[in-house]
């Protein structure tokens, strides 16, 4: 069950899509994907990557705050890609975490590597976004959603060629895994508290299938928690604050990509 936060930002969000939907019908987007390349697969470049590390891209978050109030995306993301990041995940949501999708474009000029749409989905709309964007994958988060529309949106994701990182929270949510996600993430941060605990993911990496391209989210600052995540069967790791943080991010990648 959603909490008190995640109920408002999801109230919000729906007032938000209803509204950009409004100024933006989806034909234009369907215009737009229609010129785009093809989409890069994220889950086969954390497979074959040897660091798996998703570089997230956020200004502030509800939890934090501001983090980087004045990060530009052409000083960050290049950082990224010549520190070593895997994939790339960019936050598009403007409200509470100060981003927004020409985040995403400008994200995408910049690198190959593949970009998550890290955002609150709920509607075949912000997919379509996603899609027009830029992006080569999207976020869907169990606590917001039930098992019948994560199945939708990841059916319609795949339709639009993007791929799918499944966030869960707790145990109940494996139930969603049977909409068929490209890769499953487990968030260490607790939705109630905003505390972050990286061992919650190694609690719950034994409850998901043994195939499973799994990632690990949030709370993750240490070269040792990398290593410790990896050997209890996780492939992908998305680090956000402990790089956004850092005043030479690509410098902080290459340092938690050092072994232990």
């Amino acid at each position: 069950m959603a909490t008190d936060i995640l109920t408002t930002i999801m109230q919000h969000k729906r007032l938000e899509v209803a509204a950009q939907q409004a100024r933006i019908p989806a034909r234009r987007l369907e215009q737009t994907i229609a010129q785009q390349p093809a989409t890069r697969s994220m889950s086969r470049s954390l497979r074959k990557a040897r660091t798996g590390i998703i570089a997230e891209f956020k200004r502030r978050s509800p939890s934090r705050g501001w983090i980087c109030r004045e990060a530009k995306v052409a000083d960050i993301v290049p950082q990224y890609a010549q520190g070593g990041a895997a994939a790339l995940s960019v936050l598009t949501d403007k409200k509470f975490f100060g981003g927004s999708l020409d985040d995403l474009r400008q994200a995408r000029s910049l690198c190959q590597l593949p970009i998550l749409r890290k955002d609150f989905i709920c509607t075949e709309y912000q997919l379509l976004e996603a899609r027009a964007a830029g992006a080569d994958a999207v976020l869907l988060i169990a606590a917001v959603l039930t098992p019948a529309v994560c199945c939708r949106l990841t059916a319609q994701a795949h339709d639009l060629g993007l791929e799918v990182l499944l966030e869960l929270h707790d145990a109940s949510e494996v139930a969603c895994l049977e909409a068929g996600p490209d890769m499953v993430g487990v968030n260490n941060r607790h939705l109630g508290t905003f505390h972050t605990d990286v061992s919650h993911a190694l609690t719950l990496a034994g409850k998901l299938p043994e195939k499973s391209l799994k990632v690990a989210e949030s709370g993750i600052t240490t070269a040792a928690e990398l290593q410790h995540l990896k050997q209890a069967g996780f492939d992908g790791f998305l680090i956000a604050s402990a790089l956004m943080d850092a005043p030479q991010p690509q410098l902080q990648l290459q340092k938690l990509l050092s072994q232990p």
